[in-house]
């Protein structure tokens, strides 16, 4: 299930075979924080991420790739260790 705002990117998940959950947020009384918590900070850190490492130009081929190395980043991004990133990435690799 994937849970999404009423954006129109999002309009081909069912066509590729997921069940999507859309919550309109400005037709809610809740904030949207309130309905999907840390979603819109995710969102927005992985969009200027791929603006500014990729200039915005990912194929939709490699997509995973570019998700998993921002997924790595992310859950990364407090590490008292920021010199053995790179060794970490290659002994998950």
């Amino acid at each position: 299930m994937i849970h999404t705002d009423g954006w129109v990117g999002y309009n081909s998940l069912k066509a590729k075979g997921y069940s999507h959950k859309i919550t309109k947020i400005k037709r809610s009384e809740k904030l949207a924080h309130e309905l999907m918590p840390r979603v819109h900070r995710v969102a927005a850190l992985l969009k200027r991420w791929i603006l500014g490492t990729h200039q915005g130009s990912v194929s939709d081929k490699h997509l995973d790739y570019y998700l998993d190395e921002f997924t790595f980043r992310f859950n990364r991004r407090h590490s008292r260790a920021r010199g053995l990133l790179f060794y970490r990435l290659v002994q998950q690799a």
